[in-house]
């Protein structure tokens, strides 16, 4: 029986393995495109032609707009963290699963803007940043101290289990944002939305003028009768 042995320097093998590394080398692009196009960072899609998801303008003052945000945050259970005539921060936890855990930190900023009518209005810019938890084990072991060795680490491990930050996100949800801008709104129009005016000072009655300082008072001197003649 005769053995068939494969000629590798035949023209044909020598094809055949261009073609197979060929493919190889286009295997490799493709996953190699793929991998990148998996890589890209979410703020490559950020365009810039949109104000509106982040900011509303409200014909109120910087302190009025941000205490109707303060008044809103906290009607939604959220923690405030500092509140004043133009910045308003506060947290909410949130458990969306057993071992996840979510927090919530809203910033409201209220800036001054002047309009063409001469009224006054505020331009309220509000983010929302959305930090994600996991549990995650450490490793810990038991150690026992002796007094003229020192310190002896002894085989019992044990672990435990510690929240860590998993991710982190800036919230960009249109319909969060109204839903959170028609809030504002609503404390706003109770607080009337105009600046409360300045007690009224009556003005000062006249002060009564000063009498004239009246001259030295006349002296009389007495007068002599005189004899009628005889």
């Amino acid at each position: 029986m005769t053995t068939m042995h494969p000629n590798f320097s035949s023209p044909a093998f020598s094809a055949f393995r261009f073609k197979v590394l060929a493919l190889g080398l286009l295997s490799a692009l493709v996953l190699a495109g793929c991998g990148s196009s998996s890589r890209r960072v979410s703020y490559e899609t950020e365009e810039f032609d949109s104000t509106t998801t982040h900011t509303r303008t409200y014909t109120a003052t910087e302190a009025q707009t941000c205490e109707a945000a303060r008044r809103a945050l906290l009607s939604q259970g959220y923690m405030i963290n500092a509140a004043n005539t133009d910045l308003v921060t506060g947290r909410k936890s949130f458990q969306p699963a057993a071992e996840v855990h979510v927090e919530v930190e809203f910033r409201v900023v209220c800036a001054r803007e002047g309009g063409k009518s001469g009224k006054r209005s505020t331009v309220a810019f509000a983010t929302a940043l959305q930090d994600r938890y996991g549990i995650k084990k450490v490793n810990n072991s038991a150690s026992l101290g002796v007094g003229a060795i020192g310190s002896l680490s002894l085989p019992f491990a044990g672990s435990d289990d510690a929240m860590v930050k998993v991710a982190s996100e800036t919230l960009t949800d249109e319909l969060f944002y109204d839903r959170f801008f028609a809030l504002l709104d609503r404390f706003l129009e109770g607080q009337g939305g105009e600046e409360p005016e300045a007690p009224s000072v009556a003005p000062e009655a006249p002060r009564p003028a000063a009498p004239l300082n009246p001259g030295a008072p006349a002296t009389t001197f007495p007068v002599k009768p005189v004899p009628s003649p005889g």
